[in-house]
């Protein structure tokens, strides 16, 4: 299967922040968007907030300890912009896809994200520089 028909569209944008309490009054009231949830991803130590803007949303990721992956992020490069999340239809030919090209993947298998969504990550050195999460939302 070619890639054009695995990927659907840009699902979200991940913004790495220190503390969502400070950083939400700025997204909601300044930007005037809609603040569509807050939820915790034990399994990546973090509390995401969803917000709305159109089609996309804007996830506000909160770490939950230090040694979480976004908190070790925030340390090196400050906040701001973490990932471009890419919706695709099938994960795991999507991960295998980018292997056959030589590319490297942050995780083995995909890991359950926020709203239950499997998701893995394109490592940033084979995207020149850009992190990539890959993300299948789940049917139920």
């Amino acid at each position: 299967m070619h890639i054009k028909s695995l990927i659907k569209r840009i699902d979200h944008i991940g913004i790495a922040v220190r503390d969502l309490v400070s950083v939400i009054p700025f997204y909601t009231e300044v930007l005037g968007l809609a603040l569509k949830g807050i939820e915790t991803v034990e399994q990546e130590n973090v509390r995401v907030a969803f917000l709305q803007l159109g089609d996309i949303q804007l996830e506000l990721i909160e770490p939950l300890s230090n040694d979480s992956t976004i908190a070790h992020y925030i340390e090196k490069y400050g906040e701001g912009i973490h990932h471009i999340a890419l919706e695709t239809s099938q994960i795991k030919e999507s991960m295998e896809h980018i292997i056959r090209n030589e590319g490297k993947l942050i995780y083995d298998e995909p890991h359950t994200g926020a709203k239950q969504a499997w998701i893995n990550f394109i490592h940033p050195r084979f995207a020149h520089g850009v992190l990539f999460e890959l993300l299948e939302k789940k049917t139920l």
